[in-house]
């Protein structure tokens, strides 16, 4: 009977590739299939993540769920991945004992070889070394292209942030050669994708090599363009600081690259981007949006934000709060400042209470949200060019798809496969959460 396999994901798009390629791994080389409950599986994989407040916590907890599992199924593997493993370390398996096999997000390709030592051994498996793009050079060919598809250009940051822990759990910078990258998208667009989303924790630094030199993340853009069927294109996450001319510029030059960009600010005073490390300020930030604006006026803009970072007073959020009313973000994340271990910022005064961070978050929150939604009914009554992901999560009668802007429409349909095409829908209702449309011929 073959063995079966379930991973949890949390975090980011970046965890969600290497959650794909773990599944691609383990399948190719220990034949595993997907087990669709928990209690089914021989090997629990949970991909974490360190940016959320309480990760750690989180990553114990789950663990706790899944030892009582292995109570009863004392051959059930467990491995924690991603970059909670590799800021812990072997600390996970001193404090759980339960957990087999423990691997960093540059050692995933490890990750068959650990669970075959396991196998010959009591010892639990820890690899949490950064061996730079090793990982893919082990990675399978893409078997399936989904309509959209992440790939991951670069690894690490070097920006050191000081409330940000990547730098630590992923490593430095490191970038992918073009030449790989343009024939992992080719064989996703020879496999039915139409959209490419490059991913990177600090993407518009990308700096692969392209003819033995030096390249950049426009120059990959436009090189992916000329690949057929690749209609669309995306990249997350960009820095404000590296934002260069020649990406401004590639809106001009490459239809394909969407009309919407995730452009992080995190805070819009610029006192707290200097104690953020954030090598910007918002007179840069802002000049950056108006350049991209005269490209494409059409451009839609989301962002990060962080509330109550240490020593974040009143009269710093309402600058927040002025960028948010200027730009008018159409989509965002918003976080209430948590400590990081191992970042300057957790040595700083934390003098922002609970209270008042809950309170600048929900106004945060509720304007965006305004912004938003605004956008959404805007959209009523016109034709968007949508790309059909699936059926929808919550009526299997409906199809779903996604705007240029990453938004989601539901669609009714007749039965007709159009999963993966590109199609016109007429926007007809505008929900919090969604948009719902008509297929227009």
């Amino acid at each position: 009977m073959a063995k079966k396999l379930y991973i949890k994901t949390h975090g980011c798009q970046m965890n969600e590739y290497d959650s794909a390629k773990m599944l691609d791994l383990l399948q190719i080389e220990e034949k595993f299939e997907i087990a669709e409950t928990e209690e089914q599986a021989d090997l629990l994989i949970l991909n974490t993540c360190s940016i959320r407040e309480k990760a750690q916590e989180r990553v114990f907890h789950q663990i706790g769920r899944w030892r009582k599992i292995k109570d009863k199924k004392p051959d059930l593997k467990i491995a924690i991945g991603g970059c909670v493993a590799s800021q812990e370390g072997k600390e996970i398996v001193k404090r759980a004992p339960s957990v087999d096999i423990v691997f960093g997000p540059q050692t995933l390709h490890k990750l068959p070889e650990l669970y075959k030592k396991k196998g010959k051994t009591k010892s639990a498996q820890i690899d949490i070394s950064f061996p730079k793009l090793e990982k893919f050079d082990h990675l399978p060919t893409p078997d399936h292209g989904e309509p959209s598809s992440f790939v991951s250009v670069m690894e690490g940051c070097n920006k050191y942030c000081s409330f940000c822990v990547v730098p630590h759990t992923r490593g430095h910078e490191v970038s992918r050669d073009i030449d790989h990258i343009l024939n992992e998208v080719s064989i996703l667009a020879d496999k039915g994708t139409k959209e490419i989303h490059y991913l990177g924790q600090n993407v518009n630094n990308f700096k692969g090599l392209y003819k033995n030199e030096k390249s950049s993340l426009a120059k990959l853009i436009k090189l992916t363009s000329k690949i057929e069927n690749i209609k669309r294109i995306r990249f997350t996450t960009s820095h404000p600081h590296e934002f260069k001319d020649d990406l401004v510029e590639a809106y001009d030059k490459v239809p394909e690259l969407v009309s919407h960009v995730h452009l992080p600010v995190q805070s819009g005073s610029d006192r707290i981007l200097e104690l953020m490390r954030r090598r910007y300020n918002i007179e840069k930030y802002l000049s950056l949006v108006e350049r991209i604006k005269s490209i494409r006026p059409e451009m839609s803009f989301s962002s990060d934000f962080i509330v109550g970072f240490p020593g974040e007073t009143k009269e710093d959020f309402a600058k927040t709060m002025d960028i948010v009313n200027e730009v008018k973000f159409d989509e965002s994340f918003s976080f209430i400042y948590s400590p990081r271990p191992n970042t300057p910022a957790s040595d700083m005064s934390d003098d922002v209470s609970p209270e008042e961070k809950k309170e600048r978050l929900d106004i945060l929150q509720s304007r965006l949200s305004q912004f938003s939604f605004g956008y959404s009914r805007k959209m009523v009554g016109t034709i968007q060019n949508c790309l059909v992901m699936g059926q929808s999560k919550r009526d299997p009668g409906q199809l779903q798809a996604r705007t240029i802007c990453n938004r989601v429409v539901n669609f009714a349909y007749d039965g007709i496969d159009l999963v993966g095409q590109l199609i016109n829908i007429r926007i007809d209702d505008a929900l919090p959460n969604c948009l719902r449309g008509t297929l227009q011929n």
